[in-house]
């Protein structure tokens, strides 16, 4: 993340104390490059005296290293630690942790609708079946952040986020998906049974084209028991439910 000083000055007369650097040094706990940054965040963020110096003193340090630390390159690695603690705190269950990382990710400039994305996935992937509702609220979260934008679409997100975090959890629907995906790409899966096949034109019937398709409305309870599955598939099981789900 890139700064520059306001007032346009692009070299700088700085006096800083040794008991300064001391802290400086204690604050980034010996990190070189956390010091360096922090460092020229208060170079980069301090009025010039009248004497034209800027001085760094102990407070306006520790100000400006925890303010840098707070902040991260969102094209470089931090960016893609950080949406991986805040996706993982909310899978986990652990409301503070997700918008503590929600927080980072805001302050560090991370763009609020591909947060709000994020958090969509997660509600079909993570919390599933376990709670439907779960992708309604994300999905109208990303389309309100979308319309109100920042500041406020940080409440949004805060609201959406605690609620998934705090939903029960099911993956089996993710599992469910990517068995059947991996069967179809890597398997002889049989033909579609002639009785569910779709049948436009009434001379089709005559080659077995939705001949003897049961019509699950015209049985008490609206089902009835056929088969669906191509013969070679049958017994397969790609929906687990799990005891997350009521």
């Amino acid at each position: 993340m890139s700064l520059q000083r306001e007032d346009g000055l692009k070299s700088f007369n700085v006096k800083i104390e040794d008991e300064t650097l001391q802290k400086i040094a204690e604050v980034s706990a010996g990190d070189v490059r956390t010091a360096l940054n922090g460092l020229e965040v208060a170079v980069l963020t301090t009025k010039v005296n009248k004497d034209g110096y800027i001085y760094i003193t102990n407070e306006i340090a520790a100000d400006s290293i925890r303010s840098r630390k707070a902040i991260f390159d969102k094209n470089g690695d931090s960016h893609y630690d950080n949406i991986s603690a805040f996706i993982k705190s909310m899978r986990g269950s652990d409301a503070d942790a997700t918008v503590f990382y929600l927080a980072r990710a805001l302050n560090g400039g991370e763009d609020p609708v591909f947060l709000a994305r994020r958090m969509v996935i997660l509600a079909a992937e993570d919390v599933g079946m376990a709670n439907p509702n779960a992708l309604v609220i994300a999905t109208s979260a990303m389309q309100a952040v979308s319309m109100v934008g920042m500041p406020e679409a940080r409440i949004i997100l805060s609201e959406a986020a605690i609620y998934l975090a705090k939903s029960k959890k099911s993956n089996a629907s993710y599992l469910a998906i990517n068995k059947a995906l991996d069967d179809v790409k890597n398997k002889d899966t049989g033909t579609i049974p002639m009785h569910i096949r779709n049948a436009p034109a009434s001379d089709m019937e005559q080659f077995g084209y939705g001949d003897g398709y049961k019509y699950p409305h015209d049985y008490k309870g609206h089902f009835i028991q056929q088969q669906y599955l191509p013969d070679k598939m049958l017994g397969t099981k790609y929906y687990i439910k799990d005891d997350t789900v009521d």
